[in-house]
C-alpha cells in the first residue's frame, strides 16, 4: 500500500463560532424540504473541503468528475484546504462563492453545526429521496452526524481505531496472539518493554495521553460510555466507565515506568506523522492508531512483521470485543444556499451511491461510510485493512456525541487526564466530580 498522507489531521478540533446572524439566514430556504430550484436544469455549485494533500486532492477530483459525468447539468466548483474556521466565515458571509456544500474533518463540532442553524437538516431530503439513513450507515456514525434529532451533516468516509502490534516484538516475548482484554494488554505491555537504565530499548506502550493517538476519547470508546445524562448534563462522575478508563490508564503509566520516566522517553521519538514514528522504528511494541498508520508504517519499510487487531475490552465486556472508536468526515448543505437540491445531488452521490463510496475510500484508503461500501467486493486494501472495516460495522463501536459548544468537553476531560497522569489530582473520584461541574457550566454558557 502506498504512503498515505492522513486525513486523519481531522482530529485537530476547529473551533467554530456561531451567530444570530447566522442563525437567522438559516432559517431562510430551508422548508422540510423546501428548496425550490430545479435540479434538472444547467448550473454551477461550490464545494468547499479540507483535504489539502496532492493525492487527497486528487481523489476529490476524481469523486467530483464522476458526479458530473452522471449529472452533467449539474457542475461543481471545488475549493480545497478549508478548514471549519474558513467554512464557517462563508456560511456567515453568504453570497455567489459562498459554499453549498461542505465537508468538514471535525465530527466535533457537529453540534455547532446544527443547533446555530449554518447547514440544513437532512432528513427531508432522505425522505425525498426514499433513503434510510438507519440501513444507510453504519451505527455509531449515523449517530455522530445528529444532534438533538437534526441530521444537518452525513458521513463521508470515515476512521477507525484499533491495535497495532509488532508481531516480531510478540514472537521474541513469548506471546502468541494479540491481546483481547485489558488485563492481557497490561501484562503484554509489561513483557514487551525491555528497560534500558532510566530509559527503554524497547516500550511496550506508550500509555500517556500526549502519545500520539491515545487520547480519553480513544481509551473510553472501549469502555462503551455515555458521556451525557438524558437531560443533557455530563455523566462523567456518574457512569463507572470513566472512572475504569482513567484508573487503567494510569495503573499503565505507573506500571511501565511512571509518568517522569514515560515523558522523558517520548520527548526522544519521532513525530506521529514522519517515517521515524517510534512505531515504525520498534520502540515501541504496541500502537493505539487509526486505519491510515498501516499505509504509513509500510512505507517506512519497518524490520518487523505488523499486525493489527482491534483494542481490547474491559474483562467484563469480552463478548465485545473487536468494537473500538469511530469518527469521520461529514458533509453538508449550506442553509443560506440558494440551490440546496442541486448540492443534495451532490451529497447524495458523495455519501450514498456505492461505487462513489467505494472509489473514494480506496483512493483515500478511509474507512467506507455505509454498509454497502463495506461490504463491496471492489474494495481494494491489504487484508489487515479489513479489521478497521469490521470495527466500523460493529454496532458496539462508539463515538463522541455531538454537543452544542463541538469539542469543548472533550477538551476539559483531556486536560483532567492530563492532572491525574501525572500526579497532579490524586483523588479520581473528586477530580471526575469537578470536571463534570465544569462541562455542565461550559454548555450552560453556550446556550
Amino acid at each position: 500500500m502506498p504512503e498515505v498522507i492522513p486525513s486523519a489531521v481531522r482530529k485537530t478540533a476547529f473551533a467554530l463560532t456561531a451567530s444570530l446572524a447566522l442563525l437567522a439566514t438559516a432559517c431562510t430556504g430551508q422548508s422540510g424540504s423546501g428548496a425550490t430550484d430545479d435540479a434538472s436544469k444547467d448550473t454551477t455549485i461550490n464545494f468547499w473541503h479540507a483535504w489539502s494533500a496532492q493525492n487527497e486532492v486528487r481523489a476529490v477530483k476524481k469523486l467530483i468528475a464522476g458526479f458530473e459525468k452522471a449529472h452533467p447539468n449539474i457542475h461543481v466548483h471545488i475549493v480545497g484546504d478549508m478548514t471549519d474556521d474558513k467554512i464557517n466565515q462563508a456560511l456567515r458571509s453568504g453570497g455567489s462563492d459562498a459554499p453549498d456544500v461542505i465537508s468538514s474533518f471535525t465530527t466535533n463540532n457537529v453540534g455547532k453545526f446544527c443547533s446555530s442553524g449554518a447547514l440544513v437538516d437532512l432528513n427531508p431530503f432522505f425522505k425525498k429521496s426514499g433513503i434510510d439513513p438507519d440501513t444507510t450507515f453504519p451505527k455509531t456514525m449515523n449517530e455522530y452526524t445528529q444532534f438533538e434529532g437534526n441530521r444537518c451533516t452525513v458521513p463521508l468516509l470515515g476512521d477507525a481505531y484499533g491495535l497495532y502490534y509488532n508481531k516480531t516484538a510478540f514472537r521474541k516475548a513469548g506471546i502468541a496472539n494479540p491481546p483481547k482484554t485489558w488485563s492481557e494488554f497490561e501484562a503484554d505491555a509489561k513483557k514487551l518493554t525491555v528497560p534500558d537504565g532510566d530509559s527503554y530499548k524497547q516500550l511496550g506502550f506508550m500509555p500517556d495521553y500526549h502519545g500520539w493517538e491515545s487520547t480519553t476519547e480513544h481509551y473510553f470508546a472501549q469502555f462503551s460510555p455515555t458521556y451525557f445524562d438524558k437531560d443533557g448534563t455530563s455523566n462523567l462522575a456518574k457512569d463507572p466507565a470513566f472512572e475504569k478508563g482513567f484508573s487503567l490508564q494510569k495503573r499503565l503509566v505507573d506500571e511501565l515506568g511512571g509518568f517522569q520516566k514515560l515523558e522523558k522517553f517520548r520527548a526522544t521519538l519521532g513525530d506521529e506523522w514522519g517515517p521515524k514514528h517510534p512505531f515504525h522504528t520498534g520502540q515501541v511494541a504496541m500502537q493505539l492508531d487509526g486505519e491510515w498508520r498501516l499505509g504509513m508504517a509500510l512505507a517506512a519499510k519497518p524490520t518487523f512483521d505488523i499486525g493489527v487487531a482491534p483494542l481490547p475490552v474491559p474483562d467484563d465486556q469480552a463478548a465485545q470485543y473487536g468494537k473500538g472508536y469511530i469518527t469521520g468526515t461529514i458533509a453538508g448543505i449550506a442553509a443560506a444556499g440558494h440551490k440546496q437540491n442541486a448540492a443534495w445531488e451532490l451529497v447524495k452521490y458523495m455519501t450514498t451511491d456505492t461505487d462513489a463510496v467505494v472509489g473514494f475510500s480506496n483512493d483515500l484508503h478511509n474507512v467506507p461510510s455505509t454498509l454497502a461500501a463495506l461490504k463491496s467486493p471492489k474494495l481494494t486494501y491489504d487484508p489487515r485493512f479489513k479489521t478497521f472495516l469490521d470495527i466500523a460495522a460493529n454496532p458496539n463501536s462508539a463515538t463522541s456525541p455531538a454537543s452544542i459548544n463541538g469539542g469543548q468537553y472533550l477538551v476539559t476531560i483531556q486536560q483532567f487526564g492530563y492532572d491525574y497522569e501525572s500526579g497532579k489530582v490524586t483523588d479520581l473520584t473528586s477530580g471526575l466530580k469537578k470536571t463534570a461541574a465544569q462541562i455542565d457550566t461550559d454548555i450552560a454558557q453556550a446556550k
